[in-house]
């Protein structure tokens, strides 16, 4: 299945802010990629541009595929309430964005594959799917036999701010999935109200 494996800070970018976290080649050159850097004149984007915009950068922050981000937004817009505020809870609810948050690796991409290695478990099970959408009172953790991975050990001595809806205990390497965040406690940049314009035409 297709997916950017590609440079991060050319993505970074196209988007003007450095979406996958501190990045100091972006710090270097957080003007947009092309051969004419920031010498070219930029037209003013399209409200369709902008709103495209805003899907693509929420699409590469959380490391989706298009048909499953499409996807996301059917289930968010199936249920009762706003319906970005939703899709920005579900994206928070994939289990490699909880292991990535929990701080057991250092970018969304290796949590990515901490789980698909199968070195989490999830509610006792060992668990390998991405996109497996915990629920209120989930318990993540390291695999007992994977609790000695460098990679891990590493991720949580750098570990930074911590998230109210995930409670973790660093000693057993566990966590539980609290609750679904609110918009305002959800940290990324992006604004949900575009993407739900795009997708509504």
């Amino acid at each position: 299945m297709a997916r950017y494996r590609g440079p991060k800070t050319k993505i970074a970018r196209k988007f003007g802010e450095a979406i996958f976290g501190y990045d100091k080649s972006f710090e270097k050159r957080n003007y947009p990629p092309g051969q004419h850097g920031n010498s070219r004149r930029r037209k003013n984007k399209s409200e369709y541009g902008n709103q495209l915009k805003e899907k693509q950068k929420a699409k590469y922050t959380y490391g989706l595929l298009e048909r499953q981000f499409l996807n996301l937004f059917k289930e968010a817009a199936r249920r009762s309430g706003i319906t970005g505020t939703i899709l920005l809870q579900l994206l928070e609810a994939r289990l490699d964005n909880t292991v990535f948050r929990m701080g057991y690796a250092p970018s969304r991409r290796a949590a990515r594959q901490l789980v698909s290695h199968k070195h989490i478990v999830v509610n006792g099970t060992i668990t390998n799917i991405p996109s497996y959408q915990l629920k209120p009172g989930d318990v993540v953790e390291v695999r007992e036999k994977s609790k000695a991975l460098e990679v891990v050990k590493d991720a949580l001595s750098k570990r930074g701010k911590q998230f109210s809806w995930i409670e973790v205990d660093d000693k057993e390497m566990t966590g539980r999935f609290i609750d679904y965040p609110e918009r305002e406690q959800i940290p990324e940049n992006i604004n949900d109200q575009l993407i739900v314009e795009l997708y509504s035409k």
